[in-house]
């Protein structure tokens, strides 16, 4: 084959990926092909494409190079030929990798597609109107909820801090800042300011649970209500607005309908989960300015989180301590009911924690234990709630109770209104996915005087805001430190109009004497960052692969049987997928809503929260959550799994999951060309494998290449030990997590 036959082979791909942004390479009025220049001293160039604006003047050019050559070294061919068609952009591809150079103020960075004609009028645009951010003033306060909030010194600090980050050209930037103390109003006067300065016009902001999505989309109609902003969820046709919301899972199916320069900004919230493997993928396909938060201090957040955000000493950009806040009285400081009943035995083996919830239970817990510990946190409750907050008027004040399963949750809630007849059911309720209106049931918990009291198992963890909490029941075994000091952080908000000035955790289960965890002495873990902080460490003997990354317990992929209904009853996986896809290929025959599904139609939001609805009821509650379980597939929608039992659709395969991760990965990564080029031949080992070792380059067929002597030359020993090292944690091993509930 020729050189030419090659470069022909490249540009067959390129003018596709040009069409699925949006071009028509066909039209002379939007691409030009084999465009010659005359450049200085009477030399003439030729260029592979130009890209035009609505008034046909030059906004890119494209130089294509055959398959075999990276792309990046023709940054030099390109660059005059820019210049003189005064194009501001530069495209470098060979069909399957590509360059994206904005090279008046960057060097070329890889992207997952081309842009658009929208998106590169926009680049241009804004940089043509830009401002320094230090001339767009932080306001000194805000209105949010109705009520008018002064912006604290270090939300001024963050905000500052990435000032300067953005104007030193930094694209990507991580915040620590504790539950509570306001990350999302901190982001949403930021993203204000980066559109007022010209740096932002199109965001997306990624959370990865609903109750986040519905408290950010609030948040940013508050704080930056002049500008459009949606929901995208998974089944409902995408908006032009400019902020888009949406869940992490759904952009995980849904990124490809946006080109890579269609955001400017990307937040994500919780984002020591979002960089993980799989969940890579929603991020890295954007070419922006990426904003990370995460109440996790970074002793428990991955190295390739820091990696992503270009952090450097595995410290965030920005980081408040707890301590901080409780000195300051941002947030409300805690004791431990002391005197109260501690269940758990000595001697309880972690395995059993870790893999089977189930039959932790039935061995640890019994209706006797059940009801004496609801009993006592009752009575303990009523007793201090108006020393807790003087201005609380109904007993004993908003309370969580976390209960190791939904079977578990159901009979603890049951004992609590069993103690207060007078409340007529209504005093204790039960808030997991199978509730079918568990979001009626937050509502109530946070706006009305009953219930007081909301039992649930994983769903009021993380990205559940209730400012009034005064009580945390901790009815099970902690042995995450993210997942222990999330839980501790549903009660650290403030709440004047109560006076509250303390809350309390009945640890049943000695989850705080396991991570050495009291009032006078903060268990924190080793976050760092500009507010120096003293810091404790939980106890060394704690397993590595309990610090999972927020999603769920690994055990949710080990079991065999998913948990139903209120009730809680386990029903076998595949049994569970069985009646799934039966009574969806029944229904399609008379619903119009899974009929739309099946033709590839968007649905309105009105139809997909009535399908919603209709599936998740008695007797198997079919829902995302149960359903990401039985197919052990965490990123899944409602509408891939209909697809999947319609057979419209196929859960994609582990492969097919993993050749993504690594591309996700790669493209994360701040690597040469050649060693790009290089990592992507040990691709396909690591897949088959599940992991890649360093014998491996010494074994066929890497060895035949010399492997070896290639990856030492580019990396180093000890830095190639490093990277299989974070290839086998985040990409070939898979995700291991299940979703929360």
């Amino acid at each position: 084959m020729t050189d030419s036959s090659r470069e022909s082979d490249a540009r067959i791909n390129i003018d596709d990926q040009l069409r699925q942004a949006g071009w028509d390479p066909a039209d002379k009025s939007q691409v030009q092909t084999e465009v010659t220049v005359n450049l200085s001293g009477g030399k003439r160039a030729r260029t592979d494409y130009v890209l035009l604006d609505q008034r046909g003047r030059p906004l890119a050019v494209i130089e294509a190079k055959r398959r075999a050559i990276e792309p990046y070294i023709a940054k030099q061919q390109a660059l005059p030929v820019a210049q003189q068609l005064q194009a501001p952009f530069i495209f470098l591809s060979n069909g399957e990798l590509i360059y994206f150079w904005d090279y008046r103020n960057d060097d070329a960075r890889s992207v997952n597609s081309f842009f658009s004609r929208r998106d590169l009028e926009r680049l241009v645009e804004m940089r043509s109107t830009r401002q320094p951010l230090a001339t767009i003033a932080i306001p000194e306060y805000y209105i949010r909820q109705g009520e008018t909030r002064q912006v604290r010194p270090y939300q001024r600090e963050a905000m500052q801090a990435i000032d300067h980050a953005v104007e030193l050209g930094k694209r990507r930037f991580l915040i620590e800042l504790p539950t509570g103390t306001g990350k999302t109003d901190l982001i949403a006067l930021q993203l204000k300011r980066l559109i007022q300065a010209g740096y932002a016009e199109k965001i997306l902001f990624l959370v990865d649970r609903d109750q986040l999505a519905k408290q950010a989309l609030e948040t940013i109609q508050d704080v930056l209500n002049q500008y459009g902003s949606y929901w995208l969820k998974p089944s409902v046709i995408r908006q032009e607005q400019q902020i888009t919301v949406c869940l992490l899972q759904t952009m995980i199916s849904r990124y490809r309908e946006f080109t890579s320069g269609y955001f400017d900004v990307v937040v994500a919230d919780e984002c020591h989960r979002s960089i993980y493997g799989v969940w890579q993928t929603a991020l890295t396909h954007f070419d922006a300015l990426h904003l990370g938060l995460t109440a996790t201090p970074a002793a428990y957040i991955e190295r390739n989180t820091f990696d992503f955000y270009h952090c450097r000493n595995q410290q965030p950009d920005f980081a408040y301590s707890i301590q901080e806040a409780f000195t300051n009285s941002y947030l409300v400081p805690y004791k431990f009911a002391t005197g109260i009943t501690e269940i758990i035995a000595e001697g309880a083996e972690i395995d059993e924690i870790y893999y089977d919830p189930a039959g932790f239970e039935r061995k640890w817990t019994n209706e006797d234990t059940n009801r004496l510990m609801m009993e006592e946190f009752d009575r303990l409750a009523w007793s201090s709630y108006q020393e807790l907050a003087p201005l609380q008027k109904i007993g004993p004040g908003k309370s969580i109770v976390f209960a190791l399963t939904k079977n578990h949750a159901a009979r603890l809630a049951r004992y609590l209104n069993e103690l207060h007849p007078e409340c007529k059911g209504k005093y204790a309720e039960v808030i997991t996915s199978d509730v079918y209106n568990a979001d009626e049931l937050i509502r109530k918990f946070k706006y009305e005087d009953y219930p007081q009291v909301a039992v649930s198992v994983d769903m009021l963890n993380t990205g559940f805001d209730c400012r009034e909490v005064l009580h945390l029941v901790l009815c099970r075994p902690v042995r995450s430190p993210i997942l222990y000091q999330q839980i501790r952080g549903r009660g650290t908000r403030t709440a004047p109009h109560i006076d509250k000035r303390r809350f309390v955790i009945y640890d049943f289960f000695r989850n705080h004497q396991y991570f050495n965890d009291s009032d006078t002495d903060i268990f924190t873990g080793t976050g760092q960052g500009h507010v120096a902080n003293t810091s404790k460490r939980p106890p060394s003997a704690y397993r590595a692969d309990l610090i999972e990354l927020g999603l769920q317990d690994s055990w949710q992929e080990r079991v065999s049987y998913v948990e139903v209904g209120t009730e809680g009853e386990r029903v076998d996986k595949r049994d569970y997928i069985t009646n799934w896809e039966r009574a969806i290929r029944t229904a399609v025959t008379t619903n119009g809503i899974i009929q739309k599904i099946r033709e590839g139609e968007f649905l309105t939001e009105i139809e997909e929260a009535e399908l919603k609805r209709q599936l998740n009821q008695p007797r198997y509650y079919f829902n995302e959550e149960n359903l990401r379980r039985a197919y052990r597939n965490n990123k899944g929608s409602l509408i891939d799994f209909i697809g999947a039992a319609l057979g419209t659709s196929k859960i994609r395969s582990r492969e097919e999951e993993l050749e993504e991760n690594f591309r996700a990965w790669l493209v994360a990564h701040s690597f040469t060309p050649e060693q790009a080029q290089y990592l992507s031949l040990l691709k396909n080992r690591g897949i088959a494998q599940g992991k890649l070792s360093i014998e491996d380059l010494f074994q066929p067929p890497l060895s035949t290449i010399n492997a070896a002597g290639l990856g030492l030359e580019l990396f180093g020993e000890q830095k190639l030990r490093d990277i299989f090292d974070e290839l086998n944690r985040s990409v070939f091993a898979g995700d291991g997590n299940g979703t929360e509930g």
